[in-house]
């Protein structure tokens, strides 16, 4: 077999010379033999001599023949040789082509959506080398396409039903979620019902999140959407109340910034994943720790735990699930007890651009670094910590109280002049003094309460007086009877009595302490 690259000028016979030589050398031999032998056998060994050269002639004109025929077919061979190894370097160079070119480029437009003949259409997929290697190739590339068509609409069917589910479960924890708070606004006066409205806010949340993490493996964005910026403070305090074990989170220091409102409930989804797995790969006594710093590129939010170690081989796994989130997931990828955590915040961290990574802790455990790129952050709309930052407690509404009744007045008769010594009695049977001056000033009515906007502290009111005693002593006076000190402390003209009545003293009202 001649390899390409040899040379076959070498073997080629004379094109002359390669039958001439040997009749010539076969009759210069007859001529010697016949000078030689007697001259009785000159005439046969001449006729031999003839035959001979002639045979050689003949020899020599075949040989010649077939060698010129077997050059013209190895010429041949080595032009067909040459034309099936080009044949071949462009049908491996076409292959490669198809492996590293065409094939990534058609499905990624597939994957956006495209149809098989558009994909096609807009790639150059033709080698040109041969009419059934063309039709062989193009009909190889269309069932490939086809194929990955098929499985990217059952793939896309399989997201769009989780969606949905998640959609619906959504929907149905908002409004588990409405009742719940109105009920925690109906029954807030009993703390027993109050303890238990907020433990079912509370898992009604989680059953949210898990909602929240199907919908993002759908390529879907988290339920809630935030229109102003919330500070930071309160991204990380909304991440703790998403899990099932917030008591143990322990949140220190956290940068005085702000997030953007398209990107507080991805922030939000991302660190409770975070966190969710920190507090469920670690010792029920131990506690996670969380902050938030600022750095040159963003922030970075650090949650650290002492549960398991990362080995290697782990971190290179998790590196790879996070890598893996880029393309997407779909059942096979989450197997028979799906983890979503780590696949929840790669989708996340790939659409809103965070770097997550994961390393080993000084606690003993895995230390989570979740940056937040500098575009998503500003500053913070309440300045002045975490203080500032937290939710304002409602004015403490005034103290109501009843409606205050009329208050009885106080008549205090003040009459100009001395009074005799007689008296007489009035329409109701009681003794009353019979004026002797013409000029008496009329009685003046005193507020005994101050009015309730400007309140004065009032002075303790005095045992109260039994009924009848004050005019006991009224009387003794009208007959000029002296009345001892005591009774006459007790018998002070405190008279009370309702208005539109007559001077028919009433038993005392309470006094400030009673009320």
């Amino acid at each position: 077999m001649v390899f390409a690259g040899t040379s076959s000028g070498g073997r080629r016979p004379a094109s002359t010379l390669v039958w001439v030589i040997p009749p010539a050398a076969m009759a210069f031999c007859a001529a010697l033999a016949v000078v030689v032998v007697p001259s009785g056998a000159r005439a046969t060994v001449a006729w031999c001599g003839v035959a001979a050269t002639f045979a050689v002639a003949l020899a020599a004109a075949e040989a010649m023949r077939r060698g010129r025929l077997i050059t013209t077919l190895r010429t041949r061979l080595t032009a067909q040789e040459t034309e099936l190894r080009q044949r071949l370097v462009d049908q491996e160079t076409a292959i490669r082509r198809l492996a590293r070119e065409l094939l990534p480029v058609a499905v990624t437009r597939l994957q956006r959506g495209a149809m098989v003949d558009e994909a096609m259409r807009a790639i150059d997929h033709a080698p040109r080398i041969d009419p059934d290697f063309d039709a062989a190739h193009e009909l190889l590339l269309r069932s490939a396409l086809e194929t990955v068509r098929a499985e990217e609409d059952l793939r896309d069917a399989g997201q769009r039903a989780f969606v949905n589910i998640a959609r619906r479960v959504q929907a149905i924890v908002h409004q588990q979620a409405q009742d719940v708070r109105e009920m925690e606004d109906k029954h807030g006066a009993d703390p027993d019902v109050f303890e238990d409205l907020l433990h079912l806010d509370h898992g009604n949340a989680l059953i949210g999140r898990l909602a929240d993490s199907i919908a993002v493996l759908g390529g879907q964005r988290p339920g809630r959407q935030w229109q102003k910026e919330v500070p930071l403070f309160n991204v990380c305090r909304g991440a703790m109340s998403r899990i099932l074990e917030y008591e143990r989170v322990d949140l220190h220091s956290v940068a005085d910034v702000a997030i953007v409102g398209p990107s507080v409930e991805p922030l939000i989804h991302a660190l409770a994943e975070l966190l969710d797995n920190a507090t469920r790969y670690s010792p029920p006594k131990t506690r996670v720790h969380l902050t938030a710093i600022e750095v040159q590129s963003g922030v970075a939010i650090e949650i650290e735990d002492a549960g398991v170690g990362l080995s290697e081989e782990a971190r290179r796994r998790t590196d790879a699930v996070l890598v893996q989130a880029t393309t997407g997931f779909d059942l096979n990828d989450l197997g028979e007890t799906p983890r979503l955590g780590l696949a929840v915040v790669g989708r996340l961290a790939v659409k809103y651009r965070f770097q997550v990574s994961l390393r080993p802790s000084a606690y003993g455990g895995v230390r989570a670094v979740l940056v937040v790129p500098q575009d998503i952050i500003c500053p913070t709309p309440a300045p002045g910590g975490a203080i500032a930052r937290a939710a304002k407690l409602p004015q403490p509404k005034p103290i109501k109280r009843a409606t205050p009744l009329p208050s009885p007045t106080r008549v205090s008769p003040i009459v100009q002049g001395r009074p005799g010594p007689g008296f007489r009695q009035n329409g109701a049977g009681l003794p009353q003094r019979r004026r002797r001056m013409p000029m008496v000033t009329p009685p003046i009515r005193v507020d005994s309460r101050p009015p309730a906007a400007s309140p004065v502290p009032r002075e303790p009111a005095g045992p109260p007086v039994q009924p009848g005693i004050w005019l006991d002593a009224f009387t003794k006076g009208l007959n000029g009877e002296l009345i001892p000190a005591a009774d006459a402390g007790a018998a002070a003209p405190d008279t009370r009595k309702s208005p539109g009545t007559s001077n028919t003293p009433n038993t005392p009202l309470p006094s400030d302490k009673d009320e």
